[in-house]
């Protein structure tokens, strides 16, 4: 069994080097191959996630080489639940790209890039989940940020360019930041591979410790976006296509989620930054819902969400006792899930309505109550209502806080519960304004051009001309060519509204979605709800990997040997 534990990396990382010799050749079959090969990813991560809850961690040192000389990587319960979750997540937003036809303009340039780049993501994703050192942690950071600005700034508009910049600046310093903490830690200790820190830096003054603990931190809050380091988030994410902003707003955070949790309960235990935690995770969760109460646009709304709730993962980690790390393992199961649903719902809408800004939407309810019941249900989950799995999730937190018993965690208490009835009253502004109100003047319109070849280059995809990867051409969706306004040869600018037909690479709203962006939300909501289901056997799974995290001797054992 421990020779699957690369498979995850290595297998996305292959189909990658495949596709990128196919070139734009074959579409249809490079989109099976990155359905299989994410599907297959997702066999994986359930057999080793199984596996160590069965048997304990697996590891595997690359070239048989120990630590501290070889690549080692670990695959534990933790890791196990996380691979599980985003490949879950990612297999179900490539289904959703598939019908939205993200990628369709591939067959038109020298080299296709969406599935490439989404492949590499996954790979990185996983590389930085079963690390087993600090180098390969930033390797797995690396190949994230190389695929992520490639998405986030498809399709080359000014407006996703300059979002891009901005997170590649942020992204560059926490990484300049990574390898200055990494270089520190093996010049104080002698190594970087995590099993061996746990052991070397209880002998380092508790100086130079903290100041260890400090910077890593840092780095994996800025990416998590913990208040004060979120800035960047909010207006990142909301310019990048559906797909795109989904994957990133359901994992790229929790990567830095899942790093804080693993090197605080690994190499810090008893750390002395606790109160600096609770802090982080109180302001993250008030100030990050204050921002989505002031906001209009859904995507921003759920921007700002997004920090909030992180703030629910770090008051996990700040807590440091068994069952407060249980509930941030369950807390980041569940919103990896419905944050990524919710994101999917919004491009959903915007594919309908021609945009997600609030003050024009109306109506959904009456007229798309299947995207009404799409939104409703991850949004009452996202809110914690019981006895969805959100409320499972902020219910183990705030019983954590209680049997603490200090101050900072009755603050956090408090606001968690502040947080939550904030959260509600947000989704319920969304879901009067957009599904319950009868829609403004003029907000409905079939046809509208979101994005053309003349002013943003096909980035949300058009589709083939006959209807291929689930678009139906009768409806009205954009395909093939260049853009053009009814067959008149003219470019259509963004924003004009024209008859339903084939535009070129024009994007226009239709009111008749392609089935598998339905499906593929649906089945992300079904999954939200699974947790719920499931929430007896998920809390004993996430308490066992607690306990196993605390008592770090699992881990040494397993990596050293011993």
């Amino acid at each position: 069994m421990n020779a699957l534990v690369p498979l995850p990396v290595l297998l996305p990382l292959c189909v990658t080097g495949l596709k990128l010799a196919i070139g734009p050749r074959l579409q249809r079959f490079q989109r099976f191959i990155t359905l299989a090969v994410l599907g297959a990813v997702l066999v994986l991560s359930v057999l080793l996630m199984v596996a160590a809850d069965r048997h304990g961690p697996l590891t595997v040192h690359l070239g048989d080489f120990a630590p501290p000389i070889g690549i080692t990587l670990v695959a534990d319960r933790l890791a196990g639940l996380m691979l599980t979750v985003s490949s879950a997540v990612t297999l179900l937003v490539n289904l959703y790209s598939l019908g939205q036809g993200m990628a369709d303009r591939d067959d038109r340039t020298p080299v296709g890039v969406f599935h490439p780049a989404y492949l590499i993501l996954v790979a990185g994703v996983s590389c930085t989940f079963l690390a087993g050192d600090l180098v390969n942690l930033y390797v797995g950071f690396e190949i994230m940020l190389v695929a992520s600005f490639v998405l986030l700034t498809i399709g080359g508009t000014a407006t996703r360019v300059r979002a891009g910049s901005t997170y590649v600046i942020i992204s560059l310093f926490s990484s300049v930041l990574f390898l200055v903490a990494i270089a520190m830690t093996y010049a104080v200790a002698g190594t970087v591979n995590l099993a061996q820190l746990a052991v070397r830096l209880q002998e380092v003054p508790v100086g130079v410790r903290t100041l260890l603990e400090a910077m890593l931190l840092t780095v994996f809050a800025i990416k998590a976006a913990v208040f004060p380091l979120a800035a960047w988030l909010p207006d990142s994410y909301p310019t990048a296509p559906a797909p795109v902003t989904a994957v990133f707003a359901g994992l790229l955070t929790k990567v830095g989620v899942y790093s804080m949790l693993r090197t605080q309960t690994l190499l810090f235990p008893g750390h002395r930054l606790g109160d600096l935690l609770m802090l982080a995770a109180l302001a993250s969760m008030v100030i990050g819902i204050l921002g989505a109460v002031a906001q209009t646009d859904l995507k921003r709304v759920l921007s700002f969400t997004l920090i909030s709730h992180i703030g629910y993962m770090v008051f996990g980690i700040a807590l440091a006792g068994r069952g407060s790390i249980s509930g941030a393992i369950v807390y980041v199961a569940h919103h990896i899930t419905v944050q990524t649903t919710l994101f999917l719902v919004a491009g959903l809408i915007e594919r309908r309505d021609g945009t997600t800004e609030l003050t024009r939407l109306g109506g959904l309810a009456r007229t798309a109550p299947l995207l009404a019941v799409l939104f409703f249900v991850p949004a009452m989950n996202l809110a914690g209502i019981p006895p969805l799995s959100g409320f499972i999730g902020k219910l183990g937190l705030m019983r954590a806080g209680v049997d603490n018993g200090g101050g900072w965690a009755w603050a956090l208490v408090a606001g968690s519960a502040a947080t939550s009835l904030l959260t509600l009253y947000v989704m319920a502004k969304v879901w009067n304004l957009a599904f319950w109100r009868d829609a403004p003047p003029g907000a409905e319109h079939e046809g509208v051009v979101l994005e053309s070849a003349e002013d943003e280059p096909d980035d949300d995809g058009s589709d083939d001309s006959d209807g291929s990867d689930g678009s139906d051409g009768e409806a009205g969706e954009a395909t093939g060519g260049r853009g053009a306004a009814a067959g008149s040869g003219l470019p259509v600018p963004a924003g004009a509204v024209v008859p339903a037909g084939f535009l070129g690479q024009s994007i226009t709203t239709t009111r008749r979605l392609p089935w598998p962006m339905l499906v593929a939300t649906g089945a992300a909501v079904f999954l939200g709800l699974l947790y719920t289901v499931l929430g007896g056997p998920l809390t004993t799974f996430t308490e066992a990997a607690a306990a196993e995290l605390l008592a770090r001797t699992p881990y040494i054992e397993a990596v050293l040997g011993r």
